[in-house]
């Protein structure tokens, strides 16, 4: 299987033959370097204590195995205590099964498509609560008979019984309008989401991104469901085969970066990170910088896309992979299952990383890239990681950029033209350069 020069990843995510444009990953599957089964069981006690120290450095060098990526997301993004054993885990798995399994049946009650193995692309309610008696939605909600469903699939709102294909009441609720107004736009999204993926032509699969997404829009009243969470869901329900394992596997790294979707009047949570990376550009490309701002773009809304979904579309779906475990597994931190515990408890979703307080675990345990930022004095919550890679791309392209963009349709055309042609691995070891060199500047002035 591993091979000497590496097996290529894609070949664990397979390509729907019609679609020969794909860009071909980079990522090898090489002994000695990627993160395989064994060295992964290997870091577990007896009892099932990880020591995950002795895998960090592995999965920044050579990646994660594909037959173990999902349980090791599981631990980079928090949604376990790397201390905890395998009971404990497994009680935890449990409750956290049951309290999906009631999420979702909430939202089934409220609309019977949630669950049902299909999912809607058109609007069911208007703005203020009126139903829309859409054909597309009718066939949709029933493809079998296209006519109403049967008196058990009614459901409840706002303490009216509701039936969405034929005889849906106005709604009163203002939450369960808003979220009813988001379940087509995720539809649409779905189909749309890594289409080139065999994985999406089964239609459970796509209803099922479908589910987690609307569940997710539900519990999450501040932020709700924003397009891009799709593409960030997607690799979860691929990895993991349990939906509500998948669900909370995108619920930790929704914590992370929540913030960037979170919007009001008058901005987006994202302008926060941009605004950050105009800031390091200033400092370690100046000449770019003033360039940008010349073109009109210092707002740098052209990287826009690159933040949101985390350069899923820039690199091909096995190397986008690669580049999300090499950045978490840099930014790891082991208190983060109990800075995420401890705010559930309080009632609050905590959010991002490298937030914890009193870090006493041996420096091992954490990434390379959170190691930096524990030697920088300060109160301020540490940049992710993720603003220097753009920054480390911007600065790969700085010579292009000041040579040939004369406007930013060219700025766009140029950052556009790197889609496939970006190595994960040099893009990380270009960010954390970036931020080595960018603390030290940052430091002197």
């Amino acid at each position: 299987m591993w091979g000497s020069s590496g097996t290529p990843g894609d070949s664990f995510y397979e390509v729907r033959s019609e679609c020969t444009d794909v860009p071909k990953s980079r990522f090898k599957i090489k002994a000695g370097k990627t993160l395989s089964s064994r060295k992964w069981h290997a870091a577990f006690s007896p009892e099932g204590r990880l020591d995950i120290g002795k895998t960090l450095s592995r999965i920044h060098r050579g990646g994660i195995h594909p037959s173990i990526r999902g349980e090791v997301w599981e631990f980079l993004l928090g949604c376990y205590d790397p201390k905890s054993t395998f009971e404990e885990r497994e009680q935890l798995r449990l409750r956290r099964r049951i309290e999906y399994a009631r999420w979702k049946e909430d939202c089934r009650q409220m609309f019977p498509v949630v669950g049902s193995g299909r999912f809607i692309t058109a609007p069911v309610i208007t703005d203020d609560g009126q139903p829309i008696q859409d054909p597309i939605v009718l066939m949709q909600i029933n493809p079998d008979r296209g006519q109403a469903l049967s008196s058990e699939e009614n459901f409840k709102a706002n303490g009216h019984t509701l039936n969405p294909a034929s005889a849906l009441e106005p709604v009163k609720d203002k939450k369960i309008i808003q979220w009813l107004l988001t379940l087509h736009q995720i539809g649409l999204d779905v189909v749309r989401t890594d289409r080139t993926l065999v994985f999406y032509e089964k239609q459970e699969n796509l209803s099922k991104l479908w589910d987690i997404l609307a569940v997710y829009a539900w519990i999450d009243t501040d932020v709700g469901y924003c397009q891009g969470m799709s593409d960030l869901c997607s690799p979860m329900i691929i990895l993991l085969d349990d939906e509500a394992d998948a669900f909370w596997c995108f619920e930790c790294l929704m914590r992370r970066l929540r913030g960037n979707f979170r919007c009001t009047d008058n901005s987006v949570g994202v302008e926060a990170q941009l605004s950050n990376l105009a800031a390091i550009t200033q400092v370690i490309d100046p000449k770019l910088h003033q360039h940008l701002e010349t073109l009109g773009g210092g707002d740098y809304l052209f990287a826009f896309r690159m933040l949101m979904v985390l350069f899923r579309r820039e690199f091909s779906f096995c190397d986008s992979l690669y580049l999300w475990e090499m950045m978490w597994a840099l930014e790891y931190d082991p208190h983060l299952y109990s800075v995420y515990e401890d705010s559930d408890t309080d009632g609050e979703r905590a959010e991002g990383s490298g937030s914890s307080k009193g870090k006493s675990k041996s420096k091992r345990h954490y990434g390379k890239y959170e190691r930096e930022n524990m030697k920088v004095k300060g109160s301020e919550a540490p940049l992710p990681i993720s603003v220097f890679l753009v920054a480390s791309v911007l600065k790969d392209k700085s010579s292009k950029l000041l040579t040939e963009a004369r406007g930013l349709d060219d700025v766009v055309k140029i950052l556009n033209d790197i889609t496939g042609n970006l190595d994960a691995k040099k893009a990380c070891s270009g960010a954390m350069k970036l931020h080595k060199k960018y603390l030290k500047k940052a430091q002197k002035t």
